[in-house]
């Protein structure tokens, strides 16, 4: 079960950042030290988005298991990532950081 909510985690983000949690670990030069701990307001917004909109997908969807859960983090993933982009648009620079 844990193996599946890292993976799923692990979509989410990378469908409103472009970004495994890795690759955003890494620009941000973090070892050992929690990703949400070290995010900008900017991206925890996008992150409680995307698992928001998810969870509530995933519920109306009556989503079970790892393949359909993915289907709706996918989906609220891409919805997040164009809102980011629509944002970064407006502020004149990029969210992640």
């Amino acid at each position: 079960m844990q193996e599946e909510f890292a993976i799923l985690t692990n979509i989410i983000h990378r469908e409103w950042s472009g970004l495994t949690v890795t690759e955003h670990k890494k620009i941000k030069k973090l070892k050992g030290h929690n990703l949400r701990d070290n995010m900008t307001d900017a991206e925890l917004l996008f992150t409680s988005l995307t698992e928001m909109t998810t969870r509530q997908v995933a519920e109306k969807d009556l989503s079970v298991g790892l393949d359909e859960n993915s289907v709706a983090a996918k989906k609220c993933g891409k919805l997040a990532g164009r809102a980011k982009d629509d944002f970064e648009k407006v502020i004149g620079r990029k969210v992640i950081s």
